[in-house]
Formats: structure tokens, C-alpha cells, sequence
């Protein structure tokens, strides 16, 4: 059943709009986005679409295709934040969100269904989030940027939901370009869109979804924000970006914690990374990004430690059958890795991914090639 179908035998007559919005994959800059650091993610293919209609009189209605259960009904005027609700929280915050910043938003039907793997690392709560919020800027007339929209989705998330999050997924869902990874600047959003047809030179990016679900306000993310922020008042900065790279081993020297001593030297390296990984894509030497993932993964595994066994096996076993680089990507814990290869491998290193997972007991991994998409659009 398509998703207007749904929508219709679900309330009743057709709905005023479809939208769509993408889940993300991130290449590089990892854990950097909420120190007002450097990122460069990619939209994927897969989505988040809502049948939407707008309503006048003050009534909420959700309903997920992809969830047991039937519709949730809410009064916008009583959406109250960190109250619960499971997946509804999330379309509930962006309307709790545009009514504080003064947005006359009276009500909707929403009607989701999502292809975007959940607990994988790839945004699919900011595909809702971003999904729900573009729909509702169109149908009342509210006029407000990609940019803006991506900063409500934020605030749903972090203030109603209670997810710390930084602005990078928001942004990614909201703003990608197709055949594009999003360069942006977290501390004022100002953004490229860098060129990105693997296809071209011959190469893929595939995406490894360990099946290892993971889930960011269990307060593994929140601890290492909070030892982030700490570093940069330790070092009298506003935030981890202004610490240069070059800079960076006095920097360390003025740390007594090792804990926030390993968080600072990860993300100011990661920034680092980030930076020269945009140096070689403009240079069109695509394949030297490799090292740099891997580079990146080790990292994450040792100073943020927020990798699993599962994760680091993806990058070994990649590696040793022929991939340019690997890295875990998203917030860790499980979820989802990259691998950068030669497309006439990428069979072969998929092949072996597999082969080291059966043979270390894990489950199956899911394994698909992440093509850089459009972001949210209006069907």
C-alpha cells in the first residue's frame, strides 16, 4: 500500500502533501559537530516519508507504518517535553518546537513510513524529525530555510525527546545535494556542497550495519559532551574547534584529566581529518581518503572509545581483504561502519566482512553501497 493509501484509509481522505527525508552517513568528523567542529556526511537513499494534512483545531494525530500500534493522538497545546512516547516524541517535538518559537502551528495528521535502518547509526530520528518539520513549514506557509528547519528538528530532539545530539544529522537530512558529502561548519552552518560521484573514479562506499543497536541517551553521548566541554574550559576556549591541530600537543600538556585529555585529542584530530580529507576530494585523489578513515577509526576506538568488538572486526576484516580504509561512523556503540573500496572489490571485501563475522559468531551484518541523495523534498 503506498503511503497516500495508507494515509487515507488510516483518516479518511486524501492527505494535502507527501514529503520525504533522508537518513545520513557521516565519512568523517565524528563526535566534533556539537564541539562547533567540522563534519562531512552524505544523505543516503533511504528515507523517511510522511502522508501529512494540516489541521486547525489543536489535534496531533501520528501513526507509523513501520511500528505496532494505531494512531497517537496528542493536544499540541499540552506536548510536554521529556514526557515519553516513544517514537511519536519525535514528530511531537517538532511541533512542540515551531510553537515555541512563536510558529502558528494548529495541528496535523501524519501518516510515516521509513526505510531508513533504525539503531544503525544513520539518522533515522533526524529523517523524522526533518520529515515532519518540512511538511509542516509548507502546509503553514511558515517560510522557514533548510537551515532553520534542521535547527528545530535539533531542538525537538534535544529539548523534548532529551537527546543531546549536535546539529550535523538535522543538517545532513535537510540540506544534502545528490552526488554531494555536506562540508559544514556546526558553529554557524555555513555549508558546501563537494562533489562526490564515487561511481566515477571507480569506487564505493559501502555501509556495514552490524545489527548491534545502540541507543544515544543511554548517557555514554551526554558523558562525552560534557568531558568535551570540559576540555575547552580547561583550555579557556568557547569550544574544542578553535584548538589547531599544530597547537594541539601543548594543548594536551595543559590537561590533567586523561579521560578529557583523550576526548580533546580526538576531536581536535578528527577536525584535523576532516579537513584534509576535503584537501584530497578537491585534489580528485578520492582513493588517498582511505588511510584517513582508517585513521579516523582508531581514533574513536581508542581515545573517544566509543567503538565494540563488532565495529572494529568491519574494519579489520575490510581492510585485510583490500579496502582502501574503514571507520565505525555515527555515535558508536554498534550500529553502522564505511568502508571505502575499489568497486570491483567491493563483492569480494562484503564476502569477507561476512565471513569474519559468521566465523566470530556475530549475527549476519547488513552490507549496502551508500550513494551519495537528495535531501528533503516534497514528493
Amino acid at each position: 500500500m503506498s503511503v497516500a493509501a495508507g494515509f487515507e484509509a488510516l483518516y479518511g481522505a486524501a492527505p494535502d502533501g507527501i514529503w520525504a527525508a533522508p537518513g545520513r552517513v557521516n565519512l568523517i568528523g565524528e563526535y566534533t559537530d556539537f564541539n562547533d567542529g567540522f563534519v562531512l556526511p552524505l544523505a543516503l537513499p533511504h528515507t523517511t516519508v510522511a502522508a501529512v494534512s494540516r489541521r486547525d483545531d489543536g489535534v496531533l494525530r501520528l501513526h507509523s507504518g513501520d511500528v505496532d500500534g494505531g494512531i497517537v493522538q496528542l493536544d499540541v497545546a499540552d506536548l510536554e517535553p521529556l514526557s515519553g512516547g516513544g517514537w511519536a516524541a519525535y514528530p511531537a517535538g517538532v511541533v512542540w518546537a515551531l510553537r515555541e518559537a512563536g510558529h502558528p502551528v494548529a495541528g496535523a495528521d501524519v501518516h510515516l513510513v521509513s526505510t531508513v535502518p533504525t539503531g544503525a547509526g544513520l539518522s533515522s530520528s533526524a529523517a523524522l524529525e526533518v520529515v515532519t518539520a518540512l511538511a509542516l513549514n509548507d502546509l503553514f506557509e511558515l517560510g522557514l530555510t533548510r537551515p532553520e528547519l534542521a535547527r528545530i528538528a535539533q531542538r525537538a530532539e534535544n529539548a523534548f525527546v532529551g537527546v543531546p545530539c549536535g546539529i550535523m544529522d538535522q543538517m545532513a537530512s535537510a540540506c544534502a545535494v545528490e552526488g554531494h558529502a555536506l562540508h559544514l561548519d556546526t558553529r554557524d552552518l555555513s555549508h558546501r556542497q563537494v562533489p562526490f560521484d564515487l561511481a566515477a573514479e571507480g569506487l564505493a562506499l559501502l555501509v556495514v550495519d552490524t545489527r548491534v543497536k545502540h541507543a544515544l541517551g543511554d548517557g555514554a553521548y551526554a558523558e562525552r559532551r560534557a568531558g568535551c566541554e570540559a576540555g575547552a574550559r580547561a583550555l579557556g576556549v568557547r569550544a574544542l574547534r578553535e584548538v589547531d591541530a599544530a597547537r594541539l600537543p601543548a594543548a594536551l600538556d595543559r590537561l590533567s584529566d586523561g579521560t578529557v585529555l583523550r576526548y580533546v585529542r580526538h576531536v581536535v584530530s578528527d577536525n584535523d581529518r576532516v579537513a584534509r580529507v576535503i584537501a584530497l576530494l578537491d585534489a580528485g585523489a578520492t582513493r588517498a581518503v582511505g588511510p584517513l578513515l582508517t585513521e579516523g577509526h582508531a581514533s574513536l576506538r581508542d581515545d573517544l572509545r566509543v567503538s565494540c568488538a563488532e565495529l572494529d572486526l568491519v574494519v579489520e576484516a575490510a581492510n585485510a581483504a583490500g579496502a582502501l580504509g574503514a571507520r565505525m561512523t555515527g555515535g558508536g556503540f554498534g550500529g553502522s561502519a564505511v568502508v571505502l573500496v575499489d568497486a570491483d572489490r567491493a563483492e569480494d571485501v562484503a564476502a569477507a566482512v561476512r565471513k569474519a563475522f559468521a566465523d566470530a559468531g556475530h549475527a549476519e551484518p547488513g552490507i549496502f553501497p551508500a550513494v551519495p541523495s537528495a535531501g528533503a523534498r516534497r514528493l
